[in-house]
């Protein structure tokens, strides 16, 4: 237990900022799983992409959205957010490739 009062006020602080940071990385997450959820359900019936191209695009879009934020909040570094977006990129590219 903290006992100067500086020390307290960095334990709330610290707190505090866990939460917000857990928000923020969540948002994330579920972003990048609503869009890959899309690419699996393009995989599992090809007949669908054309269909589904428009929606799962949007999807990407919201998630590299979201990771920028995560990095213009200093949640995630940069080139942590560039390799997943990278990664998510290449996905989408991979998947509507025709």
């Amino acid at each position: 237990m903290a006992h100067h009062k500086s020390a307290k006020k960095r334990i709330k602080t610290n707190e505090k900022r866990r939460i917000y940071n857990r928000s923020i990385k969540s948002r994330v997450k579920t972003y990048t799983r609503y869009f890959k959820e899309g690419v699996e359900e393009v995989a599992k019936d090809a007949s669908k992409a054309s269909e589904l191209r428009e929606d799962v695009s949007q999807k990407l879009v919201k998630a590299v959205s979201e990771l920028h934020k995560a990095v213009s909040k200093g949640v995630m570094h940069k080139n942590t957010a560039g390799r997943k977006i990278g990664r998510l990129t290449n996905m989408f590219n991979k998947t509507f490739q025709n």
